[in-house]
């Protein structure tokens, strides 16, 4: 008896895991119980590459599954277009993982929030950025600024071998924090950096372990770890990066002049306080609060310093293990620019090969294997299913930037392929690595700008050798982001 019923138990299980739950979704690829699709993308690659696998026998849209909870999976240009731009107002929610609100204390900051926070927050760091130069000179004269500051830390390692990573990771950090709050990581300041610098990079020891990668997707299996394999971590992380904010923020405030709030602030978060008691003045402390300034500064912190310098990183080592598209590059600089003078903005249309080698180092990095999980905020339908409100959709950017029908032979260097019959640069709609919609990234525009400048001018100035320890590796390794590439190198001047 207690064997026919155990059996009509595992019989119901697994009817309902491997076909009841899946039949009102797009077909793809069987989730195991518990885990879903989890494990085959656990250690990209070839996790990596699954989403590419499943696309080809599954279409445009499949149902993947992270742990029991259905994503519809949107791989193709066309598809991306249908929903995320044309329909953008349905996919501007995000998918808040229980993991997310322990780390931030909360829905807080940009890109862990929705509704009118996300709204009003993004509008105001859009906003406020564009108001400190962002496109204009006030910005490019930051950044060449910091140019120049790599130029004499390299210069003086001229022949020998030179951390370059590390070099652009201080200028970048300079960047953003002087943007955040308005001074740079020089002399006194540059324990700060340093304090930081560790904080920045915890999360991909913490995030990039297997159990807790699976604890932050599974809730049952995030319940039976001990606090000290998960939660443990995740808080200290979060009480070690608050507290270093909250400390560099309560300094700024008592610097703020609060007697006029329409005087022209400095910096972001100048601006940010000023709003706050313009709000607490009007009865409203809840929008600008605190705790929500701490979270945007994480936000602008780890994307305005870890995908730019992941893409910088990673750009100089294809060129390392690509001496001919260095080669090319140097040509057309020596056409165009001709001395050693820094390279603006001004001359970017005039560099064609060079945009092209910057497109396909974006788009052969393929930051996030898995793009942002957003949540439909009404019901909807895609490819003829009727999806619920809430439900997990992903415009899987990795898998169009590797579509071999747009870009053949995807998974080779080829900056030609972003060149025209002409020898201009050529604009592919599926290159997107700042991804789409209303949720795309809102420092493009700053990302843009400084991977032209620091590129150009290195590139301009240095040949770039590798060192002793050989070409850096180009393995993507695991975890929810690439990581950027470690190495040393050898420079020598061009003029």
């Amino acid at each position: 008896m207690i064997i026919i019923l155990l059996l009509t138990f595992l019989t119901i299980y697994f009817v309902y895991e491997l076909y009841w739950k899946r039949r009102n979704f797009p077909p793809g690829p069987c989730p195991l119980p518990v885990f879903g699709n989890l494990l085959s993308i656990a250690n990209p690659p070839p996790g990596y590459k699954a989403f590419e696998r499943w696309t080809k026998k599954y279409g445009d849209v499949y149902t993947f599954w992270i742990g029991n909870t259905p994503h519809i999976m949107i791989n193709t240009w066309d598809k991306i277009k249908e929903t995320f731009i044309r329909d953008a107002d349905t996919y501007t929610n995000k998918v808040v993982l229980p993991m997310v609100t322990l780390s931030r204390g909360g829905e807080y900051g940009i890109i862990d929030s929705n509704g009118a926070m996300w709204r009003e927050h993004r509008r105001f760091a859009l906003s406020t950025m564009r108001d400190f130069g962002l496109g204009k000179n006030l910005m490019q004269e930051n950044i060449l600024m910091e140019v120049q500051d790599v130029f004499a830390r390299l210069d003086a390692k001229l022949g020998s071998e030179t951390d370059v990573p590390e070099v652009f990771d201080h200028a970048v950090a300079n960047v953003v924090n002087q943007l955040l709050f308005g001074y740079r990581f020089m002399g006194p300041k540059e324990n700060e950096y340093q304090e930081l610098k560790h904080i920045i990079d915890s999360p991909a020891e913490i995030f990039g372990k297997l159990h807790i990668f699976l604890a932050m997707n599974i809730p049952i299996f995030a319940k039976l770890l001990p606090e000290s394999l998960y939660e443990g971590p995740i808080k200290t992380f979060r009480d070690t990066t608050l507290a270093f904010f909250n400390k560099q923020i309560e300094a700024h405030r008592h610097r703020i002049d609060f007697e006029d709030l329409n005087s022209e602030s400095t910096d972001f978060v100048e601006t940010f306080l000023k709003e706050q008691k313009r709000r607490e003045s009007e009865g409203d402390s809840e929008t600008y609060s605190n705790i929500q300034l701490l979270n945007v500064c994480i936000d602008l912190w780890f994307a305005g310093l870890n995908t730019t310098t992941n893409t910088i990183t990673w750009a100089i080592s294809y060129v390392l293990h690509h001496p001919e598209v260095q080669d090319k590059i140097h040509e057309e600089l020596d056409k165009v620019i001709g001395s050693d003078r820094l390279i603006t903005t001004a001359d970017k249309n005039d560099l064609p090969y060079f945009n092209a080698s910057i497109n396909e180092s974006q788009r052969g990095i393929n930051i996030l294997p898995l793009n942002l999980q957003h949540a439909t905020t009404r019901d909807t339908v895609i490819d003829g299913f009727k999806i619920p409100k809430g439900t997990g959709v992903v415009a899987q950017i990795s898998t169009v930037m590797n579509n071999e029908e747009v870009f053949p032979d995807p998974y080779t260097f080829n900056p030609d392929r972003f060149i025209d019959e002409n020898g201009k640069l050529k604009k592919v709609d599926e290159l997107a690595p700042f991804s789409v919609g209303k949720r795309s990234c809102p420092g493009e525009g700053l990302a843009r700008m400084e991977l032209f400048l620091f590129i150009a001018n290195f590139l301009n100035r240095y040949k770039i050798h590798p060192s002793k320890e050989g070409l850096p590796s180009m393995a993507k390794g695991s975890g929810p982001v690439v990581a950027p590439r470690l190495f040393t190198a050898i420079l020598t001047r061009r003029f």
